[in-house]
């Protein structure tokens, strides 16, 4: 089982930042990637960011540019640093890594940008 812990949500005003953290713990070997997905109310969940433990990074087109995905692997935390938040932007955040073909999820933190 791999254990992830998320903090660093909030309400905050477009324009505005949060950073994200993500913490990984128990059988944390063999952990080939983590990344952070969203889900709005009546919306299905989407890939926000993604790092693999190689460093290869992904982002949705959506957050280009704003949002920046980063690892500490010493650590085995992930984090999200989101600039330039938008209203449309408000989801609960959800950490996610995969390991030996299994995908394990965060409790989720929610992250609300008011207009």
């Amino acid at each position: 089982q791999v254990h992830l812990v998320e903090s660093g949500g909030g309400l905050v005003q477009a324009g505005g930042s949060l950073r994200l953290s993500c913490a990984a713990s128990g059988r944390i070997f063999s952990i080939y990637g983590m990344g952070w997905y969203r889900q709005a109310p009546g919306k299905q969940r989407e890939l926000v960011a993604g790092i693999t433990s190689s460093g290869i990074i992904n982002y949705a087109d959506t957050v280009k540019g704003r949002f920046t995905i980063s690892g500490d692997n010493a650590k085995i935390t992930v984090y999200l640093q989101m600039n330039s938040l938008k209203p449309e932007d408000t989801a609960v955040y959800y950490c996610n890594a995969g390991r030996l073909g299994v995908h394990y999820w965060g409790q989720g933190t929610q992250v609300t940008v008011s207009s």
